[in-house]
């Protein structure tokens, strides 16, 4: 049997070259598959600035529709225009809300992000060296917080899940999932 690193012959049946260490075989890979645990979302308090300033925008367009100034002039083309620019403002960020999502598997945590184009990371549950909660004193007020998963291989690679509801329970998940994963 030929290494496929070195080229040196090995025994028939050897696990690693005697020569340079590699595996000579990859083992098989096991009968269970990956399977879902969890899927989380942030919560729709993260784009509360969006649904804002639409809300403020119909209320500016219906006051200029319906209420009369007598000192001001503006076309009722104006107001049908700011109220549909805040029916625009809320479905974007409708959209925005829903184009963020993270699932936990059985083997790893997949962050998923964009509509048109996207964005994809993956952490596998073996590497994670910590998960944090965070809950400012906003998020406490309606069940939510950041959970922050930091990585084993790169000091500076983490995940991180923003306004999501019941921060607590999904850290205790994605511990767990990761201690099943290791056992």
């Amino acid at each position: 049997m030929r290494c496929p690193q070195c080229g040196n012959e090995t025994e028939q049946g050897a696990a690693f070259c005697s020569r340079c260490g590699t595996r000579m075989f990859a083992p098989k890979p096991s009968a269970v598959r990956e399977y879902a645990l969890a899927r989380y979302r942030p919560s729709l308090w993260y784009y509360a600035n969006g649904f804002l300033v639409g809300a403020i925008l119909i209320a500016a367009g219906a006051r200029l529709l319906y209420d009369k100034f007598p000192n001001l002039q503006v076309p009722i083309q104006v107001g049908f225009a700011i109220i549909g620019l805040g029916v625009l403002t809320f479905i974007v960020t409708m959209i925005r809300a829903r184009t963020v999502v993270w699932n936990l598997t059985s083997d790893r945590l997949i962050e998923k992000r964009g509509l048109v184009a996207s964005r994809r990371r993956e952490m596998e549950l073996a590497d994670i060296r910590s998960v944090e909660v965070d809950k400012r004193v906003f998020q406490r007020m309606f069940g939510l917080g950041d959970v922050t998963i930091a990585s084993a291989a790169s000091a500076d690679y983490a995940i991180r899940l923003h306004e999501i509801q019941d921060p607590d329970n999904a850290a205790e998940t994605i511990r767990k999932a990761r201690l099943k994963r290791l056992a």
